[in-house]
């Protein structure tokens, strides 16, 4: 009885144990489905079917989700981005050579594909790869760190799930990386910081890294220290694994890894300790370890940088020299070991079916599809899409729904880019950044299978700032130029074309003068078009300030059908916040002019209202009422009673004392202390009206507002009287009255220019 007791508890525990040597292969986070307990002879143990078919059901994707990371690298100008993507792409065996931003070959890096890229040797549009590091599968998109390109940097934040911040060792924090970091917050991006340039003169990592947590806010660490700087930096020192690395080979290809130099082991325990004592702080089962004063393991203490870097807590910081080919590969230790996976990233999407509700997304391949087009390019074949899927599998030949438009379209081609190269796919899965061809969208339209009605969250566009005149210098060109401005309307969000109703001249807005130029350039080069660039326009209004009568009759006879028609009335403005800009009243009792053609003394009014006397430019806020007029049983049509009703706005308007408006804009202007006085000065001279001004850290917040007439090349200005530490945006406010002495000289210049025409 005991001998049979003891084979089957024996036998059950073997089965047990190769229940659980199944069931293992599961991830600690996701409970296996159905585990079926069974009490057995008082023992407890998992039913084997159950774990078999948990060992099945576990999702195909899970590994291929696990071994992706989708990062960014940004920074300021000339931090050296282009530079460490390139390098990244040449130890993961993605290129075969290197090749330098401004490389004295000619060929330029990979990621700047542009020919306009390459000869200003620096970066416009954000740039997508993909590479292979140790067995993992790693996105990334190369931004650019100037202000102007700043949508951009956005675009390409909302999609990733984490980011590089590169910052230079000799210029530390500069303004776009604030920026950039600013923006990396607004959409909840965890990151690591890379010190780069460690190679040059007057390279300080440790000023930099102080810099980081003062100006930037960073919750920050080291979890490098360079072994020499400037001409002597050799190698790197990992306080996490506690080996020392160098980087030999024409390339920096081959690392070597040895113990640390008993020089540096000083230093470097008084970082390790540094390190820990900053990840204790955010992080409560390191925070555990340290305090009982227990020796931490580097799995331990790499497990809790990972928490804390994907809680957005900590960033820790690594350093290198991208040019000189150090501190590369650690790098990308550091992505696959600190940066979140897809899954574990929280995405929303906004369901239109329940008026807007905020809903998860799983992130998984097993859910219906959602993806984001993020950015469009007009390609060899035809307007190339880059896609995020957040949620579901796309493949060739399926059909999507564009929720934005409701379009059904059926994907002809799919295709992994690698920045101006393609890979053609079949499919591909949630987690993933692909492309796709001859799809009709914009720039943050949501595709789904059809199964939901999810739109993803809107992306942040800030409104043009400035605009331009322009024209192509042929006439012949016109079919090319229009198809250019088309083009980078798509392409881009913050590049908007209009129509001067008035003078006739395409008006061209974007984030900046170098953003405009650029645009003006590429029209040049890429569609073969020569155009002349104007001083831009500000859009002025006109108004009335008091109430004036108008009666007149247009009478003209010359044989056969005449034209008759007489308006009587007054015009006055409108009451302050009314939220029409134009009121037309019907005042007349009976049928002094037959009902019939009042909508055409409507139309005549309002198109009298297009084009004010003073300076040519629309009125607004202004009540026309109509009390009586007379008309003839033959002569009177909608023409005539139109043609009086304009001549009769003309007659009246000077007697209702018109004054001119102006834009005023609300701007917000961001500089180091230093500059406040010579800043705030600038603005006073451009007429400007200080409203508020704080206190930021080591910057001064400045609101005012200020005509935007006198804002034309502020950028620019603003840059030169703060070294380029400044930045100020500048939004929409109201249009408010003109002073009399800018009132005189408009009218003066508009008579001045209708005598000459």
């Amino acid at each position: 009885m005991a001998m049979a007791r003891s084979s089957s508890a024996r036998s059950s525990a073997t089965r047990l144990l190769y229940a659980l040597r199944l069931g293992s292969t599961l991830s600690p986070s996701q409970p296996s489905p159905l585990a079926v307990l069974v009490f057995e002879n008082g023992q407890q143990r998992r039913s084997l079917s159950a774990v078999a078919k948990a060992k099945e059901e576990e999702p195909w994707w899970k590994e291929a989700m696990e071994k992706l990371r989708n990062i960014g690298i940004s920074a300021h100008i000339d931090s050296g981005k282009t530079t460490l993507t390139e390098r990244v792409l040449y130890y993961t065996g993605r290129i075969h050579e290197i090749h330098e931003v401004r490389g004295r070959d000619g060929v330029g890096a990979k990621m700047d594909s542009m020919d306009l890229e390459r000869e200003k040797g620096i970066t416009i549009q954000s740039a997508a790869t993909y590479c292979s590091w140790n067995g993992y599968q790693i996105n990334i998109i190369d931004t650019p760190g100037h202000v102007d390109f700043t949508i951009e940097v956005e675009r390409a934040l909302r999609v990733l799930d984490g980011a590089i911040l590169v910052l230079c060792s000799v210029g530390g924090v500069q303004s776009q990386s604030i920026t950039v970091d600013r923006q990396m917050r607004r959409y909840e991006v965890p990151r690591l910081a890379f010190i780069n340039k460690l190679d040059r003169m007057g390279a300080d990592p440790w000023k930099v890294l102080s810099q980081a947590r003062s100006k930037l806010r960073h919750h920050s660490a080291a979890v490098q220290v360079p072994i020499g700087l400037e001409e002597d930096f050799q190698g790197l020192v990992d306080l996490v694994a506690m080996k020392a690395y160098y980087f030999h080979g024409s390339n920096g290809e081959k690392v070597e890894t040895t113990d640390i130099p008993a020089s540096m082991e000083a230093l470097v325990a008084e970082k390790r300790r540094e390190l820990i004592e900053t990840v204790a702080e955010v992080d409560d089962k390191l925070a555990e370890v340290f305090l009982s004063d227990e020796p931490i393991s580097p799995s331990e203490l790499e497990m809790a940088i990972r928490r804390a870097t994907v809680a957005r807590k900590f960033i820790p910081v690594y350093m290198g020299s991208a040019f000189k080919n150090k501190g590369v590969q650690p790098l990308l230790d550091g992505v696959i070991n600190y940066l979140p996976r897809p899954i574990e990233v929280s995405n929303y999407a906004l369901d239109q079916t329940k008026n807007e509700e905020k809903v998860e997304l799983s992130g998984t391949p097993a859910g219906p599809l959602v993806a984001l087009a993020f950015k469009l390019e007009e390609g060899r074949f035809g307007q190339l899409t880059y896609l995020r899927i957040y949620e579901g599998v796309i493949r060739k030949g399926d059909f999507i729904i564009n929720v934005n438009t409701g379009k059904k379209i059926k994907v002809p081609r799919l295709v992994r880019m690698h920045s101006n190269e393609m890979e053609d796919i079949q499919e591909a899965h949630a987690g993933q950044i692909v492309a796709v061809f001859g799809v009709d969208c914009a720039s943050g339209d949501t595709f789904t299978d059809g199964s939901v009605r999810y739109t993803m969250t809107s992306m942040t566009v800030p409104e043009p700032v400035m605009s331009l005149a322009v024209a192509p210098v042929s006439k012949d060109s016109g079919g090319q130029f229009s198809k250019a401005l088309n083009r980078f309307q798509k392409e881009d969000p913050t590049f908007r074309v209009g129509l001067d109703a008035e003078s006739g001249q395409t008006i061209i807005s974007g984030m900046g003068e170098l953003h405009l130029d650029i645009y003006v350039e590429r029209i040049r080069r890429e569609y073969k078009v020569d155009a002349t660039v104007g001083k831009p326009r500000v859009n002025f209004r006109e108004t009335i300030t008091q109430r004036a009568e108008f009666d007149y009759l247009h009478k003209k006879q010359s044989g056969g059908q005449g034209q008759y028609g007489r308006v009587v009335g007054y015009i006055e403005p409108l009451p302050a916040g009314s939220s029409t800009k134009f009121e037309f009243d019907n005042m007349i009792i009976g049928q002094a002019v037959p009902s019939n053609f009042i909508p055409a003394i409507e139309k005549g009014f309002k198109e009298a209202c297009n084009s004010g006397s003073l300076i040519g430019h629309p009125v607004e806020n202004i009540r026309i009422v109509l009390t009586d007029g007379a008309s003839h049983a033959v002569d009177s049509s909608e023409l005539a009673f139109k043609l009086a009703a304009i001549y009769a706005m003309r007659q009246c308007y000077a007697a209702a004392k018109p004054n001119i408006l102006e834009p005023v804009m609300l701007v917000e202007l961001k500089a180091p202390t230093e500059f406040q006085g010579s800043v705030t000065g600038d603005i006073n001279k451009r007429k400007g009206l200080i409203v508020g001004n704080e206190q930021d850290g080591d910057d001064t917040v400045i609101t005012a507002h200020v005509p935007l007439n006198n804002m034309f090349g502020y950028s620019t200005s603003l840059r030169s009287m703060t070294q380029g530490k400044g930045e100020f945006t500048m939004e929409y406010k109201e249009h408010a009255p003109v002073s009399l002495d800018v009132q005189m000289q408009l009218v003066n210049t508009y008579k001045a220019t209708k005598a000459t025409e």
